[in-house]
């Protein structure tokens, strides 16, 4: 192992292959749940150097785990807890190469932080749609090996979606350039989809390619208070009618986890919740290219059908980019809250859109009856059917004892209702290796026959993440 640790530094230099000191942000997964410890954390600084790392390692034997911002949520970017596994960061391939204005495009490496790229693509007078709560800190690079959502789906897709290339180091140590910007090749297999998602286990993602948008002339933010999630299913039919694809924007936000950020985070206003006849809050987006006369008087004509269809009780539109703001920050501080509220149990789940209210129902008194005292944190991109159902200890409890005792079985009754409603039980936040048994349980024998065959031919060594995603 010391020829190889010799061999990484002489590719990236001695102070970008560490082995010593506090290796805790990479080592350490986001959530804290899980620690691993690397044989070393290697960050190189171009794409020639990753390949040759990857050869290095692959001539070693040595398994290499690929990481962007380490901000995923299910344990799939960090080292098992072996010492044998090097951890490759991707943070220091942070460039911009190009922007090409007449093909919408905006070629960059996979360490540019999303929020870097958001205000880039800005200054060049383009909207990169892209949103999440980790958008100080992901990178490009992680969102496409995720496939990651975010808050704009309805719109504008995942990251899959935004990407028309990408660049890859194999795990060979070779590097295919696809980064053309091309919105039509059909010449075979579209190796861009394959490697967007599969969470480092196919390649390593260095540079890619992604969409552009012109700037809209006008965003308005709503807050809607809904008397049930059919009202809100309801709702989401009307903003289609009226809004089209001005329609960016759709969360649902359950009382309960509402009720966590004003308890937590009493500085924030958070509407409507003092009304105790009003279960959940919808956040609206409405992106306008015309104008904001415009916008706002298809918003107002929504809201206006929402009330007299009776499945608005109340809702306040934000007056300004400030007002917008502080909406969307009630919204993305939900997690944040839970965090304060104890340790949790978290599910990243999709389902058919007009299924989801029975699923709630039938899910919440299943864990209701199951589990006494547990408290539902269901809150998501409606828009999409993409639901955060959370669940959190009993109030008062132990809540370490808690995950100990009944997470496995927690996830088991939720994870099979969602097959059961038809839904997947992983709708962004992908795989890892929290997920690998349940991938093993709900996908078909011949889906996971053909996943493994990818993997062996791609990877015949498995040193690129093994063990996550899928076990060969």
């Amino acid at each position: 192992m010391n020829a190889l640790v010799d061999r990484l530094r002489t590719i990236v230099g001695v102070s970008h292959v560490l082995t010593e000191g506090d290796l805790t942000a990479w080592e350490q997964d986001w959530r804290k749940r899980a620690r691993g410890k690397a044989l070393a954390v290697v960050r190189p600084a171009s794409t020639q150097q990753v390949a040759d790392v990857v050869k290095a390692c692959a001539a070693a034997g040595t398994a290499i785990v690929p990481q962007g911002g380490n901000t995923g949520l299910s344990v799939g970017s960090i080292p098992d807890e072996s010492g044998t596994q090097v951890l490759l960061s991707l943070q220091r391939l942070n460039a911009i190469r190009a922007t090409d204005a007449a093909n919408l495009t905006m070629t960059v490496e996979a360490g540019c932080v999303l929020q870097s790229l958001q205000e880039a693509a800005e200054k060049a007078g383009f909207l990169f749609p892209l949103s999440l709560a980790a958008e100080g800190s992901c990178t490009i690079g992680g969102n496409l090996a995720t496939n990651a959502g975010g808050t704009q789906v309805v719109r504008y897709g995942n990251t899959r979606e935004l990407c028309l290339g990408l660049e890859v180091v194999t795990p060979h140590g070779e590097v295919w350039e696809g980064t053309s910007g091309l919105r039509k090749d059909n010449t075979g297999y579209d190796l861009r989809d394959l490697m967007i998602g599969s969470e480092g286990t196919l390649g390593i993602i260095t540079a890619a390619t992604i969409k552009l948008y012109p700037l809209p002339a006008a965003q308005l933010t709503a807050w809607a208070a809904v008397p049930s999630l059919d009202h809100a299913v309801t709702l989401l039919g009307l903003a289609h009618k009226h809004l089209g694809a001005g329609l960016t924007g759709f969360e649902v936000m359950g009382r309960f986890a509402l009720g966590l950020v004003a308890k937590h985070f009493p500085a924030m206003r958070v509407p409507f919740i003092d009304d105790e006849a009003t279960p959940y809050g919808v956040l609206l987006e409405n992106s306008d290219s015309e104008s904001e006369d415009h916008a706002r008087a298809r918003f107002e004509a929504l809201l206006e059908t929402a009330f007299e269809a009776g499945c608005v009780s109340d809702a306040v539109v934000a007056e300004n980019i400030a007002q917008a703001r502080q909406l969307w920050h009630i919204r993305e501080s939900i997690p944040l809250a839970q965090a304060e509220e104890g340790l949790n149990i978290k599910h990243d789940i999709s389902i058919p859109v007009s299924r989801i209210p029975a699923f709630v129902a039938e899910t919440d008194a299943l864990l209701a009856r199951e589990i006494a005292g547990v408290r539902l944190v269901n809150f998501g991109h409606l828009g999409d059917g993409n639901l955060h159902y959370n669940v959190q200890a009993p109030e008062g409890g132990d809540m370490k004892a808690f995950l100990r005792d009944q997470e496995e079985r927690i996830n088991t009754l939720v994870y099979d209702a969602v097959a059961k409603f038809g839904g997947s039980f992983s709708a962004e936040h992908g795989v890892g290796s929290l997920k690998v048994d349940t991938l093993e349980k709900h996908k078909s024998p011949v889906a996971l026959g053909m996943m493994r065959a990818i993997k062996r031919g791609l990877d015949p060594q498995n040193i690129l993440n093994p063990g996550r995603v899928i076990r060969v």
